[in-house]
């Protein structure tokens, strides 16, 4: 058993080789011609000075965070938050760069179909899904042996969680100023581009199309990767730290007969799903078809397979770690198993509800007949709907772990906190496959600026539909992962309170804990408000920008040759704009729970309770309702309904504009939001009382 956290290292290291061997493949595909060389290469520039400002911005916060731990827990601590931090940031930066590669490559190899360009893409994004799992898992095997194992460190588990409030704080910035970036462009390009001025999606004359692309790549894959290294990193801490926290564990006792269970088994499902992603990434295999079921199918193996493979690891392991509990070992393998059927029942919720296939959509689609207002009502309505859906599918996870944990160990929460981990367990693929979405919408982008034959854009398009609906399904495990975490994290916080000398009182007959649960309740519409806000300040300076240029360039509107648009300049709103606007709502969810976890301790765990209960409902609402606007617009321009340049098609646009930072931004960072508050309070709970 000792063992465990050694293999669980080794498998990092495995997925950190396979991330290496993919991007040698990647780099070794030709990147096409010199104009189609050049948009790459602008767009990489762009990406990478954006992520250097953020990273520069994001790290005086870290230096605070890195003092404040110092002085009220343990200079310990703080180290272990750096490693969370510098890991988390290095993972975004690989998986960008690599991203930035591969769309050029992947426009190149749609020329010869989609059996070429589909490898190049995933394999593109399977950079970026192995960095992450490889890093979050190395980092976290590493802090734990150094601190709990080989240190035998005073306060060795609260030292372990602070890596996790540093992935944390990477993900929250990353996420909120990557996609108010992203949907600031995104936004502006569409409005004056497609409404106004009636030019295609990604056309060269748009000034802001290179900043859309951009974009797509600082907020959809740098912004993505670190939201789920820090998810794949909390779901493995959360066991870790309950079991620690429950009894006062002392690092002497971690390999002691009563505890050295329940401390490996979270990271041997770990240790599983890695290997079970390692081996269903080699499955993925492109075909002739640009059908959307075939290219799903395609894409999908992998993570199929690999679900499969953990699966029947995961019972392995039970049975062999927990043979000798009181309880049927086979309980705390249906927690974790029923914790990734759940999480791949939420993401196929969420592609019912976004996916062009199905009723939802194209119910939006049909309503855009009749204009701009009823589109919007339509895409609000299916948000909501999917939330009901959601919240039965999580309950009935919650269900199952809870018995599962009983059945095994006596232990409901503790199996509650390993179904979280059997949702992430497979994050190397499930990241894989998201972050192979903005590459293929990448590779149109260029196909369209480089004017290239439209049977490329064909190929690109149909690559691009898919990777909507991917991003729908990585963020349902995301967002249901979060509420597992979450819920493992605030049982901790109660455990460390009760350490430190208190017990948290969480009747809401109590006028503080009944203020503190308004308070949460309100936070997530707070800092969606924000957000939503930032994007549309951001996006109004980009409209405008787009507009002068049509206005005050001779021939850039009538595409006259020699005429091109200043994209630099609309790069540099955009990324001075997501950059001053994520200060406010990221600063929220440390500094909220701090201030009232120092007035009030009881307000704190209300507050905990109302965030995570509405955050959760809120971060589905917003990503399902986003994605449905996106894939109705792109349902009416594949023809239905007018097509493209109809008013239909017009009003879809404005439903997609006002999805984009739903999808892209608010919804996304909410699950970040909920974890990063509930760990903050963990990790300063006993500064609290």
């Amino acid at each position: 058993m000792e063992s465990i956290p050694y293999l669980a290292l080794a498998s990092a290291v495995a997925a950190l080789l396979l991330a290496y061997y993919f991007f040698t493949t990647v780099k070794a595909a030709p990147a096409g011609n010199d104009r189609m060389v050049f948009l790459m290469t602008e767009i990489q520039k762009g990406a990478k000075a954006f992520l250097k400002q953020e990273y520069t911005w994001v790290s005086v916060f870290v230096v605070a965070m890195i003092i404040l731990l110092a002085i009220v827990i343990t200079p310990l601590a703080s180290i272990s938050y750096v490693i969370g931090a510098i890991l988390s940031a290095t993972a975004g930066y690989v998986g960008m760069t690599v991203a930035t590669m591969a769309n050029a490559r992947t426009t190149e190899a749609a020329k010869d179909g989609p059996a070429k360009a589909l490898p190049v893409a995933y394999r593109g994004g399977a950079v970026m899904g192995f960095a992450v799992a490889g890093l979050a898992l190395l980092g976290l095997m590493f802090v734990y042996l150094l601190f709990v194992i080989w240190l035998e460190a005073d306060d060795a588990f609260e030292i372990v969680t602070a890596y996790g409030l540093g992935a944390s704080s990477i993900a929250l910035f990353s996420r909120v100023g990557g996609g108010i970036y992203t949907k600031a462009a995104d936004v502006g390009a569409d409005l004056v581009g497609k409404v106004e001025a009636g030019i295609p999606e990604d056309d060269p004359r748009n000034p802001a199309t290179i900043a859309d692309n951009v974009g797509d790549n600082v907020g959809d894959v740098a912004g993505m990767g670190a939201d789920l290294f820090e998810s794949y990193a909390g779901s493995i801490i959360a066991p870790v730290a309950l079991t620690a926290f429950a009894v006062g564990l002392q690092p002497e006792q971690a390999t002691s007969a009563e505890f050295i269970g329940l401390l490996m088994f979270p990271m041997a499902v770990a240790f599983i799903g890695m290997i079970a992603s390692i081996l269903g990434s080699f499955l993925v295999k492109g075909g002739d078809s640009t059908d959307s079921k075939a290219l799903s199918h395609a894409l999908h193996r992998g993570t199929n397979v690999a679900m499969a493979l953990t699966i029947g690891g995961t019972i392995a392991v039970a049975y062999w770690l927990f043979d000798s509990a009181s309880g049927n070992p086979i309980g705390i393998a249906l927690s974790v198993v029923g914790g990734l059927v759940v999480g791949w029942a939420l993401g196929k919720t969420a592609e019912f509800y976004t996916s062009d296939h199905f009723g939802p959509v194209k119910k939006i689609a049909a309503q855009s007949e009749t204009g701009p207002a009823t589109t919007v009502l339509s895409g609000i309505s299916a948000g909501m709907v999917s939330v009901a859906a959601s919240v039965i599918l999580v309950l009935v996870g919650i269900g199952i772990a809870y018995w599962g944990g009983e059945l095994t160990l006596d232990d409901g929460i503790y199996g509650i906190a390993v179904a979280a981990i059997g949702m992430l367990a497979t994050t190397g693929a499930v990241v894989s496959v998201d972050a192979y979405g903005p590459i293929a919408d990448n590779a149109g982008g260029i196909a369209e600026m480089a004017e290239l034959d439209p049977s490329v854009r064909e190929v690109t398009d149909a690559l691009d539909s898919l990777g909507n609906t991917t991003a729908a399904i990585a963020k349902g495990f995301a967002v249901g992962s979060a509420a597992l975490t979450a819920l493992a994290l605030f049982k901790s916080f109660e455990y460390a309170v009760e350490q430190a000398g208190e017990t948290l009182n969480l009747n809401v007959g109590e006028v503080d804990v009944f203020i503190g649960l308004f308070l949460g309740a309100g936070l997530p519409f707070l800092f969606a408000a924000l957000t939503i806000d930032a994007v549309g300040r951001a996006a109004t300076a980009m409209i405008e920008e787009v507009r002068r240029q049509f206005r005050e360039i001779p021939g850039l509107r009538d595409g006259q040759p020699g005429v091109v648009p200043d994209s630099a300049r609309c790069v540099a709103i955009s990324t001075e704009a997501s950059l001053k606007e994520m200060i406010i709502p990221g600063s929220l969810a440390v500094v909220v729970p701090l201030v009232v976890g120092f007035i009030d301790i009881d307000a704190l765990g209300g507050l905990l309770a109302g965030a995570l209960v509405t955050g959760f409902a809120l971060a589905i609402f917003m990503a399902n309702a986003g994605g449905a606007w996106d894939n109705a617009k792109k349902y009416i321009e594949a023809g239905n309904h007018g097509g493209k340049g109809s008013d239909p098609h017009k009003a879809a646009v404005v439903g997609d504009t006002v999805g984009d930072p739903f999808k892209d931004t608010s919804g996304p960072a909410m699950n970040i939001l909920l974890k990063v508050m509930t760990i903050v309070s963990l990790v300063f709970a006993s500064a609290f009382v």
